[in-house]
């Protein structure tokens, strides 16, 4: 896919995406999320790509909603009428996928989806969906002029892009809520207090410092593992009980004992780096096991 909104850069097996509407301080359209959900389904399954980093061209990292567009600026078509049943039994549907759901929600889903490690390095302004979008993200570094809003409230619409999932699991009911009913722009440090960001940085330590993360993250890894890893903990983490966690514990840890955990133990034992073979597009038979 060719990307128009999006720059999609591999080097030494780390993904830099990069939102690229800088004149548009990389203010989100239905394009942006076509091609990032793409890009997110596309880097989960490239072998050459083993953890991920996300930011912004120019000062903002994503400013929100594109709001100049005309008609619906979110993309909705307003001739329909929805119900949770739609929602239940038609979710793929065209008519539901393109003029009902929301593109945020799309892009999240596709993250949360994803076998790779996932950075967002913020390095300027992020509302809206430009904040929302990275709640999905494993790790998020901030710049110090990042300033990051859930500012539906001030333009008389919800939290969307599954953040009241992802949200309140961050930072808390409390925290969560009162942000959102706020519509306050945060700065840095606000967010940092809030947990919602592991460190903020001057802006020209922000991407050596997702590089770091990313390559302690990927080095001497089993992909395989490590796929089996991001999606245990956010998928079991949400379970009524731990009897759940367990069936896919054990289910994981069968598998890969029977591939990368021998190199890996045969390479504990010599003293040396291991030489992993399992590929993230070749996952064991019981992945996914939620569908």
């Amino acid at each position: 896919m060719d990307y128009q909104t999006l720059r999609y850069e591999v080097a030494d097996r780390i993904l830099t995406l990069t939102l690229n509407r800088p004149d548009q301080l990389n203010s989100f359209t239905v394009e942006m999320a076509n091609e990032l959900e793409h890009a997110f389904r596309r880097a989960s399954e490239d072998d050459d790509v083993g953890a991920i980093v996300v930011t912004g061209a120019g000062r903002a990292f994503c400013a929100g909603m594109d709001l100049s567009k005309p008609g619906n600026v979110f993309g909705l078509d307003e001739s329909q009428r929805p119900t949770i049943n739609d929602m239940h039994t038609r979710l793929d549907n065209p008519a539901i996928h393109d003029g009902v759901r929301d593109t945020g929600g799309r892009v999240t889903l596709a993250i949360f989806d994803c076998k790779k490690p996932v950075i967002g390095a913020i390095n300027g302004a992020a509302v809206g969906i430009g904040a929302t979008m990275t709640l999905a993200m494993d790790i998020r570094l901030a710049s110090e002029k990042a300033r990051i809003g859930f500012v539906f409230g001030k333009i008389g619409v919800v939290p969307e892009a599954c953040s009241s999932w992802f949200l309140p699991r961050i930072v808390g009911i409390q925290q969560a809520l009162e942000w959102v009913y706020s519509g306050e722009i945060l700065d840095a440090q606000e967010v940092l207090r809030g947990k919602l960001v592991k460190a903020v940085l001057p802006p020209e330590q922000l991407l050596p410092e997702a590089y770091a993360l990313a390559r302690k993250f990927i080095q001497n890894r089993s992909p395989v593992a490590i796929a089996f890893a991001r999606q245990m903990m956010y998928r079991n983490s949400a379970q009524s009980h731990p009897i759940e966690a367990h069936r896919i514990d054990s289910l994981a840890m069968f598998y890969t004992s029977l591939g990368d955990g021998k190199e890996g133990v045969q390479s504990f034992l010599e003293k040396r780096d291991p030489q992993y073979t399992g590929k993230a597009s070749e996952m064991p038979p019981v992945y996914p096991w939620w569908k």
